[in-house]
């Protein structure tokens, strides 16, 4: 039963019954109303978040709900803003037990604080929701490959309806990072290189998410958008390192992909990242969080610190520190005066809040300015109004067979196939006795970082059994190992040993020579390509070759006379010149999820014609880095004894059909600054099977009062053919697909020549030109 909470402000009517209560009234109203009533100390809890602390506050080691233990913890009836991951409780909980974890822990917070302000549960959902039996997709660099937004919207409404039915309100997700340096660990949670590509599968992820913003029916999160800003294009390469960008490009590049999700999608949360820009922290730059993020773009949602991040602004002894605070006081009031509305993931810099309003150092109204957005969105959420969730429902959500396909058509879009000489794919099972499957990806999880443990999960090698079943015989070995032991999560990683390595090949090179082909699956894995979140967990990278004895393990299978056909997984591009110079077929697979032996069976026997293009491009060494496609005009002028072109560009993929671009024209084609037009090309099938091209729009501003890049994405069209079949692409183009920040930073089209390039990808080979004058 909750208790009696006397009336200090306007009633609604009922004398026991405040106006924030009453659900016939706004949400606005509701928040004023509430907000008033508050101490000073219920409003800095809302502004706080227990994570690992929660099992010494809310739950027990098994992951129950331990009332004794909240009593104690939260006696002072002050209440709390989130907490975390309630999925990781007692070493993690599937669908049913977390929803009864979070309807006990919400209903103690509603009945056992002064105000009964319920609580936000958030949850990672990178690629599904990190927690045993979500559905876990392709990580969001394999999305990136996709170029299909609607598929990403409707995976993360999948993510959306799991994790609402478990409890959880927030996603911290999607990633609109922009990945500029391969050698970062944190490619695999990015869309890509390219700000474009970005932005639009952001919009879509975070329409996945909140859907229209309403929340009416219980199926849909807060998405909170990350990592704000320019994380993607550390010093080095090193996660956290310094950004030294330019405010032009840090606004056409790396805040483009943040704007867009919130102006058109409504993004209701923003998390700010670690690093720095310009010397100023993310989470004490009061220009980008206060005068950028809601005065320019009108953001009225709430910013989240990044775990632990406000430390940072400190000295954060096992990372690092930015030494911009003497102490965590001091941390407290710069990510106040920026803007940070919560601290996550525990209490910490922010305990001192209520002693730096007492001491004068903040004033009061700048907490009722952080938090009242938060009020809002848990008015909005209904949580006041109808807090709890179904257990049964929740374990029936996770369990749905259409969750499962959805995340296999997600795998299959994204494999991208790179080589196909002969061609060697598609195999036809008719036509061979055996199979070798030989690697060290062969017959392990796949899944990439913050994933969980979903009800399924399918090796290359289980998969390509199921394909095959008993007509064709399918061998096996690992080859050699990557790393020894270890996950994602584990601080240490194990080279192999060399020597172990080299009788594992040799012990591989016997049975592949059984074989009629190999099917050989190597590249990365959890450990060398991760976020490295400490000083004893790195996951960047100096060098991007195969580790270990992979390119050995290549040259043993080449040696036999067999076709090899490479599968190549991992998170990050890499630099495989030699393999892609010594076998006849390549496909990058990168994460696929728990699809991902049926996906990669599918492609490799025909069922479905791989359709991917690569969001990222594919150095030839580290030597060459950067390699991003949208560079500047006295960029890539060449190297002595070396290409400076990438070893596969950005949009580059092939088939097993073949596609026909044509007829390239504008109407019109000339336009004022402010005008629109619109190109059209026609698309035509010229091969044997039905297949998907990803048809690509970049332009190039001639001449301009600053220098632009060669090229930059515009639009692109999945378009699927049968064969012989011919379609009209069209691409509408507006201002906004011209304009840039001039001479004076101010954002507009410049009269002028302007190159419309449309083509398979971003490379000029395969690109094909018209101008558009803007007169």
């Amino acid at each position: 039963m909750s208790r009696k909470i006397p009336t200090k402000g306007p009633s609604s009517g009922f004398e026991d019954r405040p106006l924030y209560r009453d659900a016939r009234q706004p949400a606005e109203a509701r928040v004023q109303d509430l907000m008033a009533r508050m101490t000073l100390e219920e409003k800095a809890a809302q502004m706080q978040c227990v994570w690992n602390e929660k099992a010494t506050t809310l739950v027990d080691a098994d992951g129950r709900f331990d009332p004794d233990k909240a009593r104690a913890a939260f006696a002072d009836g002050h209440g709390l803003g989130q907490v975390g991951r309630p999925s990781d409780a007692g070493g993690g909980l599937g669908a049913r037990r977390q929803a009864e974890l979070t309807n006990a822990i919400q209903r103690f917070f509603l009945e056992h604080s002064r105000l009964g302000i319920p609580v936000i549960f958030h949850e990672e959902c990178l690629h599904g929701q990190a927690a045993p039996e979500g559905t876990s997709f392709p990580q969001p660099i394999a999305l990136g490959a996709t170029f299909d937004p609607d598929l990403v919207e409707a995976l993360y409404a999948m993510t959306a309806r799991e994790a609402r039915a478990r409890g959880a309100h927030q996603a911290l997700t999607p990633v609109v990072d922009v990945a500029r340096d391969p050698r970062w660990g944190r490619v695999e949670e990015t869309f890509g290189e390219d700000p474009y590509l970005v932005a639009r599968l952001g919009v879509a992820a975070v329409r996945g998410f909140q859907g229209d913003g309403s929340f009416r029916d219980k199926t849909r999160l807060i998405a909170t958008l990350k990592h704000f800003a320019a994380h993607g294009q550390p010093e080095g390469g090193m996660n956290c390192g310094p950004v030294n960008v330019s405010e032009r490009e840090l606004r056409e590049v790396f805040l483009m992909p943040f704007k867009r999700a919130i102006q058109e999608a409504g993004a209701i949360s923003v998390m700010a990242s670690y690093n720095e820009i310009d010397g100023v922290p993310s989470h004490a730059n009061r220009w980008l969080l206060r005068d950028v993020l809601r005065g320019e773009w009108g953001f009225d949602g709430f910013v989240v610190s990044d775990y632990y991040a406000i430390w940072e602004l400190h000295d954060r002894p096992d990372t690092h520190g930015h030494h911009v605070a003497a102490d965590k006081k001091e941390a407290c009031a710069l990510a106040v005066r920026a803007g940070v509305n919560i601290e996550l993931p525990e209490p910490d810099c922010y305990r001192h809040l209520v002693e730096l309003v007492r001491a004068g150092v903040l004033d009061e109204a700048m907490l009722d300015e952080l938090v009242a957005p938060m009020l809002l969105w848990k008015f909005r959420l209904g949580l006041f109004d109808d807090p709890y969730v179904d257990p049964e429902e929740a374990e029936r959500v996770v369990r749905s067979e259409a969750h499962r396909a959805l995340a296999r058509r997600a795998a299959e879009e994204a494999i991208t196939l790179l080589k196909n000489d002969g061609p060697v794919l598609p195999l036809d099972p008719a036509r061979l006795r055996r199979v070798a499957v030989i690697g060290p990806n062969a017959h392990r999880s796949l899944l990439g970082g913050y994933s969980g443990r979903p009800l399924h999960d399918v090796s290359v090698l289980d998969g390509i059994r199921a394909r095959v079943g008993e007509t064709v015989e399918v061998l096996y070995h690992e080859g050699c190992k990557i790393t020894v032991g270890g996950s994602w999560n584990d601080d240490a990683v194990v080279p192999s040993d060399p020597e172990e390595d080299r009788r594992l090949i040799a012990e591989a090179v016997a049975v592949a020579r059984q074989a009629d082909v190999i099917v050989l699956a190597i590249g990365g894995n959890e450990q060398t390509s991760r976020e490295a979140w400490a000083r004893n967990h790195m996951g960047d990278r100096a060098r991007l070759d195969l580790v270990g004895r992979q390119q050995e393990l290549v040259d043993a299978m080449v040696a036999t006379g067999k076709p090899v056909v490479v599968l190549l997984f991992g998170g990050r591009p890499l630099a495989i010149g030699p393999v892609v110079d010594a076998v006849p077929a390549v496909c990058v697979c990168w994460y696929l999820g728990q699809e991902t032996g049926h996906a990669v069976a599918g492609v490799l026997f025909g069922d479905v014609n791989p359709g991917g293009k690569l969001p990222i491009s594919f150095p030839r060494s580290v030597g060459h880095l950067p390699v991003f496609y949208n560079h500047k005009p006295s960029a890539r002028r060449g190297y002595l004894f070396d290409e400076a072109t990438p070893l596969f560009p950005f949009g580059f993929g092939l088939s097993y059909t073949t596609f026909a671009l044509s007829n390239v024209r504008l109407d019109p084609d000339a336009i004022p600054p402010d005008g629109s037009t619109r190109l059209y090309v026609d698309v035509t099938n010229t091969g044997s099977r039905a297949g998907t091209e990803v048809v690509q729009l970049y332009i190039r501003d001639r001449v301009s009062s600053v220098t632009r890049p060669v090229k930059e994405l515009r639009g692109f069209a999945r378009v699927t053919l049968d064969p012989g079949e011919r379609t009209t692409v069209c691409f509408d183009i507006t201002p906004e697909h011209l304009a840039f920040y001039d001479i004076n930073m101010e954002y507009v089209v410049e009269p002028g020549d302007f190159l419309l390039m449309v083509g398979t990808s971003s490379r000029d080979a395969d690109l094909q030109h018209v101008t558009l004058r803007v007169v």
